[in-house]
C-alpha cells in the first residue's frame, strides 16, 4: 500500500484568528502537512528557505511588506492560495500566477474548492496535444486519450506551466504552455485576450474596454491585446 501523499504548507496571516482557521481547515486533510505559520514576510522567507513548501496560504494585506509585493520578489514561487478581506486585490490577482482567491470570513466549503484546484495542478501529467480534426483535438496524458470538441471550448486559462481548458462539460487540467495551443487553434474561433486566457468567440456574451465575458465569467482583456480585440 502506498503511503498518503503529503504536501508541506505555510499560513502567511497577520490576524491570529484567520490564522487558526485556516490551520483547523488544514488539519482535516491529510495530504497537507502544515511545516509552519507567519505573521509577517520575513519570517515566510525564512520557513520557505528552511522547508521545501508546495503551497503557500497567503493574506495580501500584511505589515511591512504587502503580499502581493512578497510575490512579486519570489523567484519560483511554490503554489499560492490567496486569502483577504479585500475585493479590490481581485484584478491584481490576475497579473499574478495564483491558484485561487479566498474572500475572508473563509467558508469551509470554499476552502476544499481551492484545495482541490491545487491538488489538480500539483498531480497534472505532462501533456501532449494531437490534432485530430478541424473540429475536435486530442490531449494525450499518459496512456489516457481525451477527445474535446472545439465547439465545446469556453476559453482556455493558463496557469505557469498549466493550462484550464473550460468545456460544457468539464474543466480539463492539463501539464501544457497555452503557447502550445495557442498555434493549433484556428485564429478565427480563438483569440488570445490576455497572457492567461484565450476565448472562444462564438462564447463571447459581452465586451468593454477592459474585459470580456464567457460562461458567465469575467475575463481581462490584457493592454498588448486591446488593439486586436477592439
Amino acid at each position: 500500500m502506498n503511503p498518503q501523499k503529503k504536501y508541506s504548507c505555510i499560513i502567511v496571516e497577520d490576524e491570529p484568528i484567520a490564522a487558526e482557521i485556516i490551520e483547523n481547515f488544514v488539519k482535516q486533510d491529510k495530504e497537507l502537512n502544515l511545516v509552519g505559520k507567519s505573521s509577517d514576510v520575513v519570517h515566510a522567507s525564512n520557513l520557505l528557505h528552511i522547508h521545501k513548501v508546495d503551497l503557500i496560504f497567503l493574506d495580501l494585506h500584511l505589515p511591512v511588506i504587502k503580499g502581493f509585493d512578497f510575490l512579486r520578489k519570489m523567484k519560483n514561487p511554490p503554489f499560492v492560495i490567496v486569502t483577504t478581506a479585500y475585493h479590490e486585490y481581485a484584478v491584481e490577482s490576475y497579473e499574478l500566477d495564483i491558484v485561487d482567491y479566498l474572500m475572508k470570513p473563509i467558508p469551509y466549503s470554499r476552502f476544499l474548492t481551492a484545495i482541490g484546484k491545487f491538488k489538480h495542478f500539483a498531480e497534472a501529467e505532462e501533456a501532449l496535444l494531437e490534432i485530430a480534426d478541424r473540429d475536435f483535438i486530442y490531449i494525450n496524458i499518459g496512456k489516457k486519450k481525451i477527445k474535446i470538441y472545439l465547439d465545446d471550448i469556453f476559453y482556455i486559462e493558463s496557469f505557469r506551466e498549466y493550462i484550464n481548458i473550460h468545456t460544457k462539460a468539464e474543466i480539463y487540467i492539463v501539464k501544457m504552455p497555452i503557447s502550445r495551443i495557442e498555434e493549433v487553434l484556428d485564429k478565427k474561433y480563438f483569440v488570445r485576450i490576455h497572457k492567461s486566457y484565450i476565448v472562444s468567440t462564438s462564447k463571447i456574451q459581452m465586451k468593454s474596454a477592459s474585459e470580456i465575458q464567457v460562461d458567465g465569467k469575467k475575463l481581462p482583456i490584457g493592454r498588448t491585446y486591446k488593439p486586436v480585440i477592439l
